[in-house]
């Protein structure tokens, strides 16, 4: 991509109504724009990231046997109705409309019932288990504080699983392999050492889930952390029958603030007995399907990312899920220069690297100034100064770093670097 026809551009004034740093660094830098209170749209810059974030959530539901599929956003009352969670009484958070010939319906904030009722068509028997299906979906909420920029908002994207067993034994199976692939997931996106599993209250589901906590200042929960062991604790389950029971002492757990950045839980027969959602055992009796549930937000995950690991210049990106791999910065417009660095575009793209290419016609501090608020990994500069030098300027956006490299060695070394 030229950066010249690149419609998003940066900003050098943070907007006045937005109070969170990832939110204020992703609309400067031209990530994201807000549309109303909760709600904000991914330019090609921030969608480049969500996507790559959800490819790598994909990669790893996909290795413990899970199946896309994708449902509607717009759920069927009656359905709700039969597992008490219709009513605003009981899920406050409801977007709900009606229909041009009468009748209501609901715009999804989750989906533990339209899947459950899915299955019901597909499930008849004990050796059609188990089953674990997930879709990136639309979600809607109607937060009541949706100030925390894409940390919390009211429309967006979910990658939501659902598992069915045929009992608790089996879902305890694939419940350990989808916390192992949470952990990875973390990992991959580059806050797996600020990520914590989390023990967690399961409210009406079960007596306790694991939520998957980012330590951060920003974040609206507070936990409790075992340096040594790594275990921690929410607050709201913060006991000494707790950490008794988890063999935890209470002088050696620190208390921080942390960003909710995925969850799981045993749904156990909440949705599958009401919306009848049974299977035949081997002795031909009707059992209930025994579930889970197991959610991460992309965009929450790309906003605490901006949070986590952003400096006081800007974005700075994993190189797993940066929207580029390489900014190439050529400075000057002189014919020779502009000539090596369309030369290296060419050579780059060709070679399999993701190239962001600052072609525009601005002063050197202007361009730096964009690349270090961009946050690319790596800063390819072009210039009159290198190319009289013959070794090219690398600089790492993580640590600063400048490293000289020949024109011969530039796609080995980006390659090694990314």
């Amino acid at each position: 991509m030229r950066q010249s026809l690149l419609f998003t551009k940066t900003r050098k004034e943070s907007p006045k109504d937005e109070v969170s740093k990832n939110a204020d660094l992703l609309i400067r830098a031209g990530f994201i724009r807000k549309e109303m209170a909760g709600v904000y749209t991914y330019l090609p810059l921030g969608l480049r990231v969500l996507n790559k974030i959800m490819n790598i959530i994909r990669d790893e539901m996909d290795k413990i046997g899970g199946q896309e599929l994708l449902m509607t956003s717009l759920q069927n009352k009656e359905t709700w109705e039969k597992t008490g969670r219709w009513s605003d009484d009981v899920i406050d958070v409801w977007f709900k409309t009606s229909l041009l010939h009468g009748g209501e319906v609901g715009l999804a904030n989750t989906h533990e019932e339209a899947i459950t009722d899915l299955l019901t068509d597909y499930v008849a028997s004990y050796k059609d288990l188990p089953i674990a299906a997930y879709q990136f979906q639309t979600k809607f909420r109607n937060e009541p504080r949706a100030k925390s920029g894409i940390l919390r908002t009211r429309e967006f994207i979910m990658k939501d699983m659902y598992s069915f067993s045929i009992d608790e034994a089996n879902f305890r199976e694939f419940y350990e392999k989808a916390a192992d692939a949470y952990a990875n997931v973390f990992n991959r996106v580059g806050i797996g050492e600020k990520t914590y599993r989390t023990f967690a209250s399961g409210g009406s589901f079960s007596k306790f889930s694991d939520e998957f906590q980012t330590e951060c200042e920003a974040g609206e929960d507070i936990i409790y952390i075992d340096n040594e062991s790594g275990q921690a604790i929410n607050k709201e389950i913060y006991t000494d029958e707790l950490l008794d029971e988890l063999k935890l002492k209470k002088e050696d757990m620190r208390e921080t603030k942390a960003i909710e950045v995925g969850n799981i839980f045993p749904l156990g027969t909440r949705f599958s007995e009401p919306l009848k959602l049974v299977y035949k055992d081997e002795e031909g009796k009707e059992v209930p399907v025994y579930m889970g549930s197991y959610g991460i937000g992309p965009g929450r995950v790309m906003g605490t990312i901006a949070e986590v690991l952003s400096d006081e210049k800007g974005l700075v990106w994993p190189a797993t899920v940066a929207p580029y791999q390489v900014h190439l910065v050529r400075l000057g417009d002189e014919p020779q220069v502009t000539e090596i660095a369309d030369e290296f575009y060419d050579l780059l793209t060709s070679n399999g690297i993701e190239v962001l290419y600052d072609d525009r016609d601005l002063r050197p501090g202007e361009k730096f100034n964009d690349s270090d608020l961009i946050g690319v990994p790596i800063r390819l500069v072009v210039s009159a100064k290198t190319i009289a030098a013959g070794e090219y300027e690398l600089v790492d956006r993580q640590n600063g770093k400048t490293f000289g490299v020949s024109e011969s060695a530039l796609v080995d070394e980006i390659k090694k670097r990314c």
